[in-house]
Formats: C-alpha cells, sequence, structure tokens
C-alpha cells in the first residue's frame, strides 16, 4: 500500500527554519522529520512512498538521490570520477517524488498524485508531524468500516481540524478551529480511498475543508482514536521538544 506524504507547503510558521528548506526537511537529531515520519511507516512494513513537492521541492529531491551521501561513509576518486559507499546504510524504501505546485493546496495536491496509486485505498499523513499510532490497528479500523476516510484524531487545545463525533465513531461535523476550542482534533496519519478524487475539484482545494466538511455531512468520515504521543513541529518551540525527545533517547515514535 502507498503511502503519501504533503511535503509541499510553504512552512511559515516555522519560518526560521523554512525560508532555507521545507519544512520536512527540518531537522530532529540529524536526519529530516520527513525521514522520521517514514522510518516509523516502515517499521509497520510499509516502504512504497509518494512524497508530494512545492516549495523547494529540489531539496527534498537532491536528499533521496544523495542519499548515502547523508547517511553513509564514503571514498571519492576525483581522478577516474567514482565514488564508493564503504557502508550502506540505505532503506528498503521505494520514494517517488511529485511536483505538485507550488501554490497548490493540500486536496489539490492529493487529486495530482492519485494516478500513481494502484490500490483503492492509501495512507496519508502530513510532513511534519510525529506519533507513535498504531498504523495497522488504524488501516484495520478503516477496512472494517469501508468508508471513504479515516482520520488519526488526538485530543489537544487549541488547534485545527476540530471534530465532532457521535457514539459509533462516525465524524458529523469537521470544522476549523474557534477561539474557545479545546477539543478532539485531526492528528494526520489517515487513510483515504481513491473516491476522494470526487470531492477535489482542483488545485484550489484544501482537503481539510469542503472535502472533509462533505464527508462528514455524508457520514463517510471516521475518527480513529488515538491517546498516545501525537506532537506537530509548527514552531520552533515544538522543533526544540522533538529534538530533547530524540537526543534524550524517549522519543516515542522510535520503533525502530
Amino acid at each position: 500500500m502507498k503511502v503519501v506524504i504533503l511535503a509541499g507547503g510553504f512552512g511559515t510558521r516555522i519560518s526560521e527554519e523554512s525560508h532555507l528548506k521545507p519544512k520536512p526537511m527540518v531537522e530532529i537529531g540529524d536526519m529530516p522529520i520527513l525521514w522520521h515520519i517514514m522510518k516509523y511507516y516502515s517499521s509497520f512494513g510499509f516502504n512504497d512512498f509518494i512524497i508530494c513537492l512545492g516549495y523547494k521541492q529540489y531539496v527534498i529531491k537532491e536528499f533521496f538521490a544523495e542519499y548515502f551521501l547523508h547517511t553513509s561513509d564514503v571514498t571519492i576518486d576525483l581522478a577516474n570520477n567514482e565514488m564508493k559507499v564503504l557502508n550502506k546504510n540505505g532503506e528498503n524504501w521505494k520514494v517517488t517524488l511529485i511536483d505538485t505546485g507550488l501554490n497548490t493546496m493540500t486536496g489539490g495536491r492529493i487529486k495530482r498524485v492519485l494516478d500513481y496509486i494502484p490500490d483503492e485505498d492509501f495512507l496519508l499523513t502530513y510532513g511534519d508531524g510525529l506519533s507513535n499510532v498504531d498504523i495497522n490497528k488504524l488501516l484495520e479500523f478503516h477496512k472494517a468500516h469501508k468508508k471513504i476516510a479515516t482520520i488519526t484524531t488526538v485530543s489537544i487545545a487549541n488547534m485545527k481540524g476540530v471534530l465532532d463525533i457521535d457514539e459509533n465513531g462516525v465524524i458529523t461535523s469537521f470544522r476549523e478551529k474557534e477561539e474557545n476550542d479545546a477539543a478532539i482534533i485531526n492528528g494526520g496519519y489517515m487513510v483515504l480511498n481513491k473516491k476522494i478524487k470526487d470531492y477535489i475539484a482542483g488545485d484550489e482545494i484544501a482537503l481539510e475543508k469542503e472535502p472533509f466538511t462533505k464527508l462528514a455531512e455524508e457520514k463517510q468520515l471516521m475518527s480513529f482514536r488515538h491517546k498516545g504521543f501525537w506532537q506537530c513541529m509548527d514552531t520552533q518551540r515544538e522543533m526544540k521538544l522533538l529534538n530533547k525527545l530524540w537526543n534524550e533517547g524517549n522519543a516515542p515514535w522510535k520503533v525502530w
């Protein structure tokens, strides 16, 4: 099954870092947060990735094109224009890097890569959040209810994507935050069916607005409740928190 990662936004809320690189390339430890997300999915056996690119896309493309330079010792023979990798610290990954447009919204980015997804269902997440959600249980839940979309939901105050959920786990309302909200929100780590294309008109559509609102109205949007670790990286404070967890050996997402 394909894992789609949204990595094309401008990352303006962490502009101290993102003016030099895409936010998914901001480092936790000595590796990009994008790498941490991919390592986490890979630990569940999901190794086929589609990365939706936009802002400073070449940085992400160069990272994977020169992966061994970032992770391994090498001998470079300048006289013969040759490079030998001494200890291949590679991954069992297939990474498809797609330019989905500089100003394309999240829904539009997904619609642009659907032709690269052969299966009806696919995994989806943002390139700036870490969690220890059980991906296998998430997928099992999605397959059992047979609706179009499942999103991992977490409790956190004053964030985006506020949800109302009935006793059966059906999401009945999806809306942006309000000032007095301290509720259940969208934590990413989603499973979507390719029918989502019918809810996305074009590049200008944000997944979190019209598509999710319509799916909620039609009771086609389900909540997979996660009560474990989840942390986005929107600010330098959050980046420092994730680095602290990693450097102290207390990173809940490090299961490999």
